[in-house]
């Protein structure tokens, strides 16, 4: 077997696989530009890095359980002026993630609340910010059944471990006592130790009447608003902005 054959395989056992895969044409093109052993080696692993680095990426992303890849490049700010454009952008450097501080999108039904409390979600889990996207609905159900079977803490435990938690559309439905009860523990377990984004369709003032019961749902706002950036949107519904531009060219 010759050296070469054996770099390979040694490459190969290493799992270097983006330093195998290029290294046939890049000694080619080393050589011809007499590249030193140092540089070759550097921009060899550099390409290592990178590839190791995208594929953490993309995994990241996959474990996020993200409704749909959103980013803020896709998001119309025109449609939006209610939104302040620097304060997103600003938002989008991560810094409230550090800082501990929640995000609170509240406004009505298609104004663009997800897009934004994905878009901020995508650029944290790019960064390798543990980070979860999930339904309201969805985790009230997991209280629910946790309630029943006296595992509430279980899962406060599992939806800790994220440094970022991005919670959709509370205010949809009502919630049942234990799943309200549960949501207040991881609240304020999350409380001065890991953020949240949330989007609401409802005012704070209203989320006594999702919780049933005002003393919960102060409990909860307390701790959210704490450190936080609230950030009201008020317009119309994205969804029907296809159909206004249809409706204005045929005017």
């Amino acid at each position: 077997m010759s050296n070469y054959t054996q770099l390979l395989n040694n490459l190969h056992h290493l799992k270097l696989l983006k330093f195998k895969e290029i290294l046939p044409g890049y000694l080619d093109d080393a050589l011809q530009k007499n590249k030193s052993f140092v540089d070759i080696l550097k921009e060899l692993t550099d390409k290592e890095v990178e590839f190791r680095e995208e594929r953490a990426r993309l995994i990241n992303l996959t474990i996020s359980h993200f409704p749909y890849y959103k980013t803020i490049d896709d998001f119309d700010f025109t449609y939006q002026p209610s939104i302040s454009k620097p304060q997103i952008l600003d938002l989008l450097s991560l810094r409230f993630v550090e800082q501990f501080e929640n995000i609170l999108f509240i406004g009505n039904s298609g104004v663009g609340k997800t897009h934004l409390a994905t878009a901020l979600g995508v650029e944290a889990s790019s960064k390798r910010i543990s980070t979860y996207f999930i339904h309201f609905n969805t985790l009230m159900q997991k209280f629910k059944v946790a309630a029943s079977e006296g595992t509430v803490d279980k899962v406060v435990k599992h939806y800790l471990k994220y440094k970022l938690l991005v919670i959709d559309e509370i205010g949809y439905l009502p919630v049942e006592k234990d799943a309200a009860n549960g949501f207040f523990q991881l609240v304020a377990a999350r409380y001065e130790r890991r953020p949240m984004i949330i989007t609401s369709n409802l005012p704070l003032s209203k989320w006594g009447e999702v919780f049933g019961d005002y003393t919960i749902a102060n409990a909860i706002i307390d701790r959210l608003v704490h450190h936080s950036h609230i950030i009201k949107i008020t317009g119309q519904s994205y969804r029907i902005k296809g159909k206004l531009l249809i409706e204005n060219d045929e005017a």
